[in-house]
């Protein structure tokens, strides 16, 4: 019997409460369930709305390379031994031999992706195409409601569930972020404007436009401009790269400069005032948001390859630029309305094609967790409160309970510019897990970098030469 179209079918309960289950199955939520698999009295789900596991497709553009080393693989930095390891997925694959005489520290993009889907298709805890409808918690029970649609791919049609968790992990990942000038456009499906993460999707339609325009100064930014300049011909490129920043900067990748990305600086960050934190974060975009040097490199030598027989590539390079608004002419070419700070002028820029390589932003929890409002603590922006232990701050009545929620890069304005790196995703699942079982079972270190972050070191990092530093006034 079909329900009625609406009336809400009746949802399929599982009593049997789960001591964890995952929202979201992106490389940080992927990190937890593979280092929970082992732990053999913890019972977990995770779901995702998808039906299988991909990272970031629209960006495996051939050559690229992740920013991070292979040991930032999903566990083992956390747990060596780990059966989830890099190392054992070339293994598996008896590609460890040509691997090692590769000298590859770090990996292909897709190379990567491909890894994360072998952990993803061998992890029994994992559910794809579950779209969440919401989180509740159920006082009588002292448990979080979660509610499920199960989609059927043959059928298009869904089967409404619920279960039941002591504790939640939040992975749902980012959204393509859109700069508001552009939304109108690229929510137009006929515009030719096209954010980066659906690049490789509409590649093809880009390179065929008589003139190309790409927006954004980072590494996905830099990924495409440079991939759009191999294939144009020498003399006809035809191609626009446009930046806010007031340069194309590389990015911070010296030893000292890395340890921003370490537990270290984490804690040091997540014990800062929020006005000091929220001062911080945008001084620090050149520590993730500028360009691999070899990316850089390699922009160059093929710019300075078509110079050899005379004369300048068709290309065009401006940093230090925004786009005030923007619109269309007749139904083909879009028409960008530059600003550029420093000179204090202004033009027009006629484009057939535009690639919006303007980074991503953390998606809202406030709609997935819309049931669970009364219970939240903000800060004074109105954001979600993030303990030491990636716990969002709940009231007492659910707290008190030993009930959590955990967050995956979802805590940038609490724990800094390493919330989204992957280096870190095996210490910060391992962090949830000890703080989930009390029973510590992937011990992590107490200290990871020869930085000292502040006057006050972290209470659990001492200075090696056992001397403490005494501060002469507590900070306000």
């Amino acid at each position: 019997m079909t329900p009625h179209p609406h009336i809400p079918a009746p949802r399929q309960a599982s009593d049997t409460p789960r001591d964890l289950i995952g929202i979201g199955i992106g490389p940080f939520n992927l990190s937890l369930a593979a280092l929970a698999h082992p732990l053999t009295t913890l019972d977990t789900a995770f779901y995702d709305e998808h039906p299988a596991f991909h990272w970031h497709p629209g960006l495996l553009i051939e050559g690229a390379t992740l920013q991070v080393p292979f040991l930032a693989d999903l566990v083992t930095l956390a747990d060596p031994t780990s059966p989830w390891s890099f190392l054992n997925y070339l293994r598996t694959r008896e590609r460890l031999y040509p691997f090692y005489f590769a000298e590859r520290f770090h990996t292909h993009r897709t190379e990567y992706d491909a890894y994360c889907r072998w952990v993803s298709d061998n992890l029994p805890a994992l559910h794809f195409d579950h779209h969440i409808d919401a989180v509740h918690w159920n006082p009588e029970r002292a448990l979080y409601e979660v509610d499920y649609t199960r989609r059927d791919p043959h059928t298009d049609t869904g089967t409404p569930g619920r279960s039941y968790a002591r504790n939640v992990a939040l992975g749902i990942g980012t959204a393509p972020h859109v700069p508001e000038a552009l939304r109108p456009l690229a929510d137009t499906p006929t515009a030719p404007v096209h954010h980066a993460a659906d690049y490789l999707t509409h590649r093809a339609r880009i390179l065929a436009a008589d003139h190309i325009t790409v927006i954004g100064s980072g590494q996905s930014g830099a990924e495409i401009y440079l991939d759009l300049l191999r294939h144009r011909p020498p003399g006809r490129e035809r191609l626009h790269w446009l930046a806010r920043t007031p340069a194309f900067a590389p990015m911070e990748y010296s030893r000292l400069g890395l340890e921003h990305f370490t537990p270290d600086y984490t804690r040091y960050f997540h014990h800062l005032t929020q006005t000091t934190r929220d001062t911080l974060v945008p001084q620090q975009w050149q520590l993730h948001k500028g360009i691999d040097a070899d990316t850089m490199t390699a922009i160059h030598e093929e710019l300075y390859r078509r110079t050899l027989h005379g004369g300048w590539p068709d290309t065009v390079l401006t940093p230090g630029v925004t786009v005030r608004t923007a619109g269309r002419i007749a139904t083909t070419q879009v028409e960008l309305h530059l600003e550029h700070a420093q000179q204090n002028t202004r033009s027009r820029l006629t484009t057939d094609a535009v690639v919006l390589a303007t980074g991503y932003r953390e998606r809202p929890l406030t709609t997935l967790l819309a049931g669970l409002t009364p219970y939240l603590r903000h800060d004074t922006a109105g954001r979600p409160r993030v303990d030491h232990h990636q716990r969002l701050v709940l009231d007492p009545a659910i707290s008190d309970t030993g009930h959590h929620i955990y967050v995956q890069n979802a805590e940038h304005h609490t724990h800094g510019v390493g919330t989204p790196d992957l280096g870190l995703s095996a210490w910060r699942s391992a962090t949830i897990l000890n703080a989930l079982t009390g029973k510590n079972p992937y011990p992590l270190p107490t200290r990871t970098a020869f930085t000292t972050f502040g006057l006050t070191p972290h209470p659990t990092a001492t200075p090696a030469s056992g001397h403490r530093l005494t501060p002469l006034a507590e900070p306000r």
